[in-house]
This record gives C-alpha cells, structure tokens and sequence, in this order.
C-alpha cells in the first residue's frame, strides 16, 4: 500500500477550523485527504466536507483514504480558484470554514513523472492539473534570459538567478533542450559558485520550487481565491491558510489584515462610513508546527499557518 501524505498541524487546524460538529466544511486543496480525515472524524451524521484537488491521482487516492465517510464528502476535481462557482453548483453559498494547505504532497514531490524533485529523474513537466497546457519543459526550453531570471528571482528568491538563466541559455545553444528533470538540477548546480553549493540545501532547490510557481500560477492563485474565501463564509466561519515560503504567507498576512481593518477613515477624524471589518484575525503570529511534530515530520517545518473568522455570530467551539 502507498504511504500516505502525512497532514501538516493536523491539531491546529482542527482547533482554528472546526466550529460546529454539523458544519459544512471545504477542504479546497484535499491532496491526499489527511486534514479531510481528520475533519470528517470531528464532525457528526449531519456534518459535510467537500474537497476538492486539481490533482485527479490526489483526489483518487483521498477517496480510497476518506471511504469510511463517503456518505458526507463529495470530490470536486477542480482548482480552488474556482471555488465560489463549485459551491454556487453544489447549493452551498455559505460554508462554515474552509481549509487551503499551500504545499504539494510528498508523493507528488517524490513522483519523477511528475518532474518536481531535483532528486530524480523525470519529465520537466511540473503541472498540478494535467489538464493545463503550460509545462516547466516549456518554461526552461523556451523562454528567454530576462524571462527566466524574472522567474527565479521572483518567484523563488534566487540569488543567482542571472547566473543560472545564462547557464541554461547557453546549455541550450550548445547542447540541445532539456528533457528531464535531473540534468536541469545539474546545470544549475554549476552556474551557482562552488562557495555557495555547501550551505542551504541543494543549489537548484529555489529553481524548482519558483518552476513550479510559474507553472502553476500558485502565487496568482492565491490572490484570487482569497476574496472568494471570504464571500462564501457564513458569519462565524474560519478560514485557514497554510503556506510553506515567505511568498505565499505575505500575500496572506496582509490580505487578512487589510479585510481586518475597522475602516479606511483618517485615524485621526470621527470615522463616518460606519464600515465594519470582514474577518477577525485568530493568529496574531503565523502559528508554526512543535518540535516534536517536525521530529516526526520533517516536511512541518517550514509550515506557517493563519486563521480568521468571518465577521458575525460565533459558533460554539466544538471540542477536540
């Protein structure tokens, strides 16, 4: 049997997202259904999840995972950008919380089909949904210098992004296109300086992680379904996020605070718009996973995780 993708804050995320044991709940990114597990445990004979995964192997084996509760989850194969339209089809308008965990799974990561790892061997392919055109063998084969330094610097903070473009620029006109994923690792290990490649992981660790960005549009994404998180939360829902790099937990941070704000008043004037704020921050701080969960799970330890909850009447907390 498949070891299956272990839920990063499993207890966090129950304790910030379960409000009510009746609830309908959303896990918008379900991957391999371990926060579904646990959440469909929490819930009684009238609660419901729905989960839905742009990653139809994903999605396949969280049903196999969530069998025993198959009569409250239903599995929407779509992004979660999408999800005001899914809930509208489903006649659900308002839900009680919804739960986005950023970070790919292990066996995606670990799959050289699939071309995300640096480890292995493996089409540059990088997609999360196959259905989509755009691959990272596109990316690295075609597009130019400026647009490939733009991509590391940007999305993966790559110090030496100019150096690395250069590289697979000229690999390109001297050796041919690229076509896996292990030769790419490979030359960009060599544009990054020998005093460099000693300290902070693997030297094209950041050039992976901002192709996958890129391909995927994951930072884009955030960005829309965000405000839809919010419209489709009744009063007293939460909504939990959890990301894995300083970009994606920024574009969270500030969204949260900017639907936290009283009002957009002179603080220093009587306010007169009588705006009232959409959420209620339940993390002051991202909350991060204890010791003794990354000891178990290396994987938790970059993981940062903010809540909030949709202005309005308080549920009851359910015990956990």
């Amino acid at each position: 049997m498949v070891e299956l993708h272990l839920p990063v804050m499993e207890k966090e995320v129950l304790h910030y997202l379960v409000g009510s044991i009746e609830g309908t709940y959303v896990d918008a990114t379900l991957g391999d259904g371990g926060h579904a597990e646990a959440i469909c445990r929490q819930l009684n004979g009238k609660g419901r999840l729905i989960g839905l995964d742009w990653d139809v192997d994903a999605l396949q084996r969280a049903k196999e995972r969530l069998a025993p509760y198959k009569d409250r989850v239903t599995f929407i194969h779509e992004s979660y950008t999408q999800l005001e339209k899914v809930l509208k089809q489903l006649d659900l308008p308002l839900v009680d919380g919804i739960l986005i965990d950023l970070g790919a799974s292990t066996l995606q990561l670990m799959d050289p089909a699939r071309g995300f790892s640096f480890h292995h061997q493996g089409d540059l392919d990088m997609r999360m949904d196959r259905r989509q055109s755009l691959t990272a063998k596109e990316i690295v084969n075609e597009y130019s210098y400026d647009q490939l330094s733009d991509i590391f610097f940007r999305y993966g903070e790559e110090r030496w992004s100019k150096r690395i473009a250069a590289r697979i620029v000229r690999f390109r006109e001297q050796e041919g296109l690229f076509t896996d994923s292990k030769k790419l690792a490979e030359v960009v290990k060599e544009a990054v300086p020998a005093r460099y490649r000693r300290h902070g992981g693997h030297p094209s660790r950041k050039v992976f992680q901002a192709l996958r960005l890129a391909v995927n549009g994951e930072l884009e994404n955030i960005s829309i379904v965000l405000p839809q998180t919010v419209s489709s939360l009744a009063p007293g829902g939460r909504i939990c996020v959890i990301a894995y790099h300083s970009l994606e937990d920024r574009l969270i941070k500030l969204f949260f605070r900017e639907k936290a704000k009283p009002c957009d008043c002179p603080p220093y004037r009587p306010c007169i718009c009588e705006e009232e704020p959409e959420l209620k921050i339940l993390t002051g701080k991202a909350v991060k996973a204890s010791d003794e969960e990354i000891n178990c799970n290396p994987r938790a330890r970059s993981a940062r995780l903010r809540a909030a909850e949709r202005r309005g009447t308080a549920y009851k907390k359910a015990g956990i």
